[in-house]
């Protein structure tokens, strides 16, 4: 291995040293781990403990066997200078039991893929389309026959893969997959960098299963935690007696959800955290990856008024640019809260080198206006068009995530002002809205089909509700609205480009009425909202266009609404189209012309 890029934070390969590894010929293993301030390390194997030898600068130590074989379970035991030990699962391991236990587990990684043809066009997505489906894996269905187990793999695979094609979404994002031991942590508090979580199988069956997604066309994003780990002693903690991975000060040691945070300054955590993104992109072939908690790493504490941390961001920055020249194809989502600057520049150009930035702020800023009932819409009426002042700041992506969905805060149909059945009227109408803004979409699991319970992971989405007719009409509406915006480039080819997005109308704040042109290359649509709760008559401008075709009205009967269903032309009069809108409903509009 590269001692001096190793501790200057330049590699991305260490799990090729470090960790179990067979020989080619899977006769032999080797062991490795790092433990600079051991006195000495026992590996913990078929009821044995075998001294380890120092090897290279004296801070590694290795073992190396020839009746090791794949499931076999180990760990090390680490001696301190003062005669204690602790017994650590490798943190270069690549598999983990299932909670409680935590031994790391030998692994054979080795997989064929045969998505070739998928890896050679994949790209960062940004003049396509791009509509993420989030997804927790252990709850989005469950076994029948055991309902506290969960599919394993493969299995969601089969299960999820012909939903996501006829729903209309093109990527799915994983919540985080690397090993954790308290399921209510969601996976964002990790034991386990190299280890897929057991709970839903092994390695090998996470590489199928990212196969499949690929031979179906749909690509997979990883959401992987790189400022803070758990705080379990059988893991990361003081690994070799004394802190190692985390801070050494107490008052910066801890994060605000109890875990450790990472200490980025110290170059063999920058090479830990680099080599794991380095590895499920290249073992695993995910497309992407979004980093949890920027703005952890970009402040300290991620409290503005700490300052920057200069180390973590250049930790950032090297990572970011070091998985691009080394997977061009893949896209890097930062999840930032923050108004730090150029966080989607390049890193060449002065930039973090991120391809996305979750916008939050149009997140927030949405969900108010809809919370807000008719007559409070007048006044918060620029909540929905405060976003396009600052978009092209950045590459943002839209985001109504699983954040939105929990503690207390209620799902996103729940969050429609109203009662019942005024609530499906409403949320209709936003997410077509969410299409019509500029930005990639990332929508969370339930949210589809109306979801009125808030999402628990220790059970699955409630599915039954679609035998219900609102919920089922609703998930019909989103599918016909994911299509069309599959369809469609206006919805996409310029979504960063001043010219692909245009308010015809953001001036009606009485009326709460807007109104929307993207433009694409081959195609051009407009949108009329109506956010109020009475019918009313909208002329809005036809900037150019001379007839326009009703492609989806949110009012259709066929979705709960009152409207009936035929071919709608509008054709401009004296500059302008006069469209009747219902109560809280859109309608979205192709230029024919």
């Amino acid at each position: 291995m590269d001692l001096y890029g190793f501790y200057t934070g330049q590699l991305f390969d260490a799990h090729t040293y470090l960790g179990a590894h067979f020989s080619e010929d899977k006769t032999t293993c080797y062991f490795r781990t790092y433990a600079p301030r051991a006195h000495h390390v026992d590996l913990l194997i078929h009821d044995t403990a075998i001294t380890m030898t120092p090897t290279l600068d004296g801070k590694f130590y290795e073992t190396i066997l020839q009746d090791v074989k794949p499931g076999d379970k180990y760990e090390y035991r680490i001696h301190n200078h003062f005669g204690g030990y602790v017994d650590h699962s490798d943190p270069y391991g690549f598999g983990m039991e299932l909670r409680p236990y935590h031994k790391s587990i030998v692994r054979d990684i080795d997989y064929v893929f045969g998505d070739a043809k998928w890896m050679s066009k994949r790209s960062n997505m940004m003049n396509k389309s791009l509509n993420i489906y989030e997804c927790h894996v252990g709850s989005w269905r469950k076994p029948e026959d055991e309902p506290d187990s969960w599919y394993n793999y493969v299995e969601f695979a089969e299960l999820i893969i012909p939903y996501l094609k006829d729903k209309g979404y093109n990527y799915v994002e994983f919540m985080p997959l690397c090993e954790y031991p308290c399921d209510n942590s969601w996976g964002y508090q990790n034991t386990g960098y190299f280890a897929p979580t057991s709970r839903y199988g092994t390695a090998v069956d996470l590489k199928k299963a990212i196969d499949m997604f690929h031979s179906n066309e749909i690509g997979v994003i990883l959401d992987f935690v790189p400022a803070h780990f758990a705080v379990d002693e059988y893991a990361l903690h003081y690994y070799d007696g004394a802190a190692l991975y985390e801070h050494p000060s107490l008052d910066i040691q801890y994060s605000e959800w109890g875990s450790c945070n990472f200490m980025h300054s110290k170059g063999e955590v920058r090479s830990f955290l680099q080599s794991s993104v380095n590895y499920w992109l290249s073992e695993y072939h995910f497309d992407g990856i979004r980093m949890d908690a920027v703005s952890r790493l970009i402040y300290w504490q991620g409290d503005e008024k700490r300052g920057v941390n200069k180390c973590a961001v250049d930790f950032i920055k090297g990572l970011n640019h070091g998985i691009k020249c080394s997977h061009p194809g893949v896209m890097l989502i930062a999840e930032d809260s923050t108004n730090y600057p150029k966080v989607t520049v390049p890193v060449e150009y002065g930039g973090l080198g991120f391809d996305y930035k979750w916008d939050l702020g149009w997140m927030h800023d949405t969900l108010e206006f809809f919370q807000s009932t008719p007559e409070e819409r007048v006044q918060r009426y620029h909540k929905l068009t405060f976003s396009m002042m600052y978009f092209y700041n950045e590459k943002y992506l839209l985001p109504l995530s699983h954040d939105e969905v929990v503690h207390g805060k209620a799902t996103i149909l729940q969050r429609m002002c109203g009662l019942y059945e005024g609530k499906f009227h409403q949320g209709r109408s936003l997410y077509m809205y969410m299409m019509m803004h500029p930005g990639k979409k990332l929508l969370f699991m339930g949210s589809e089909f109306g979801q009125l319970r808030e999402w628990d992971e220790e059970k699955e989405q409630d599915w039954l509700l679609l035998k219900y007719p609102n919920h089922d009409s609703f998930l019909a509406y989103m599918a016909e609205l994911n299509k069309c915006y599959q369809k469609y480039d206006a919805f996409w080819k310029m979504d960063y480009e001043n010219d692909g997005f245009k308010w015809l109308d953001c001036h009606s704040e009485s009326k709460c009425l807007y109104a929307i042109a993207r433009n694409g290359h081959s195609s051009r649509v407009m949108a009329a909202f109506n956010f109020r709760e009475f019918g009313q008559e909208y002329v809005i401008p036809c900037d150019g266009a001379q007839k326009v075709k009703v492609i989806l009205n949110s009012d259709w009967e066929r979705f709960g609404g009152t409207t009936k269903e035929c071919e709608t032309v509008y054709e401009a009069v004296d500059g302008y189209f006069h469209i009747d809108l219902p109560a809280y409903a859109s309608c979205l509009m192709k230029v024919v012309n």
